[in-house]
């Protein structure tokens, strides 16, 4: 096994036992579409991370293609132009020399900008499924919003528009816990995409989801805490 890159198979079999076990333990949660979406997510993260990785073979053809052709014509442009007897008198070797320069640049910016094409195809994709995963992360913590752990340990009267107190103590940590590993695995998705793509706007969309992931794991993990300390300071 290789310690120094995420195996995908490895991550959609952490996401399908999640998926499972939330649905053995909350089987008429709302949690369950999002493990689901969650683990349809990582299946595809497999096929998508392996195909931005991979170099695109038929455009970089095209493209080798499409620059050849460019430098042959401003070649034989370039031949093609013939100069008489006293066009360089005065300033025209000036004006000259500065429309040669200026179409040298352009054709040089021209070829950079079609060996780019292909970098910014695959970064276009990637930042589109990182989006994705953002979104998710931000539904997976509106699902813990209302799992409120003080309003179990401090009874009280509710209102019309409480949520519902139908979890034990055990449940709700398990029900917390599973919104944190979801959280988790977000990001190591995430990092499916640049693993093999290093472009710098794709790591830091990766770098920003996982320290939003990481900040609301550690708002759920506070929660977790406060159930646990409850639990131990009750008498047996």
């Amino acid at each position: 096994m290789n310690y120094t890159q995420l195996d995908p198979n490895q991550i959609v079999a952490t996401a399908d036992q999640l998926c499972r076990r939330v649905l053995e333990r909350f089987p008429k949660a709302g949690l369950n579409n999002c493990s689901q979406q969650l683990l349809q997510i990582t299946r595809q993260a497999k096929v998508r991370s392996a195909a931005i990785g991979a170099p695109m073979v038929w455009l970089r053809t095209l493209l080798v293609i499409a620059v050849a052709a460019i430098i042959v014509v401003f070649i034989l442009t370039v031949r093609n132009v013939h100069f008489k007897q006293g066009d360089f008198e005065g300033g025209q070797a000036i004006q000259v020399l500065e429309a040669g320069f200026n179409a040298t640049v352009l054709v040089g910016a021209l070829i950079i900008f079609l060996f780019t094409i292909e970098n910014r195809v695959k970064r276009r994709r990637a930042l589109k499924a990182i989006h994705e995963l953002r979104s998710l992360s931000h539904i997976i913590d509106m699902h813990q919003l209302t799992k409120d752990p003080e309003r179990m340990l401090q009874k009280g009267a509710d209102t019309e528009s409480s949520p519902k107190r139908t979890m034990t103590q055990f449940e709700l940590s398990r029900y917390l816990d599973y919104c944190t590993e979801m959280l988790s695995l977000c990001g190591k998705v995430a990092a499916l995409y640049v693993q093999n793509f290093e472009d710098s706007d794709a790591v830091s969309a990766v770098n920003d989801l996982e320290d939003l992931t990481s900040g609301l794991t550690r708002k759920i993990w506070q929660k977790i805490m406060i159930i646990h300390t409850a639990r131990e300071t009750q008498p047996t």
